[in-house]
């Protein structure tokens, strides 16, 4: 099972010891196509786009983690969109040289939660948290 994140469960993020850290068997840098924005609650949001979004390819032996994941993320796949914070999407990922790697999933919000939640564009396609 993969999934694709950008955000606080890249590797060296908050969340990535906690959810991923010795669970994913394989990390590799990625990218999809989308667009990513900056949260006023400290964590990043991509919507769909074209441009390029940076993050990792996390593969899992299973589909169990997905609970956790999901989880954290705000998403119950049994619930209507309207109540999750993110949906969880199969999109194409790539590797940094620019060859397809398949489908993997992804957390995607849509643009008025975004909005409400005062998003800021990253043009650059890269989310870090602030360092202090």
């Amino acid at each position: 099972m993969k999934v694709f994140v950008y955000g606080t469960l890249k590797p060296g993020e908050q969340n990535y010891s906690a959810y991923c850290e010795g669970k994913a068997i394989a990390v590799q840098p990625a990218y999809t196509y989308g667009k990513l924005y900056h949260l006023c609650l400290g964590y990043p949001a991509m919507t769909v786009g074209t441009e390029k979004v940076q993050g990792y390819l996390l593969t899992f032996p299973d589909d169990s983690n997905l609970i956790y994941l999901d989880k954290l993320e705000t998403f119950d796949p049994q619930a209507l969109p309207e109540n999750n914070e993110y949906q969880r999407k199969m999109i194409p990922i790539y590797d940094l040289q620019d060859s397809y790697l398949g489908q993997a999933w992804g957390y995607l919000m849509n643009i008025e939660k975004i909005q409400a939640f005062g998003g800021i564009h990253l043009p650059s396609g890269c989310w870090q948290r602030a360092r202090d």
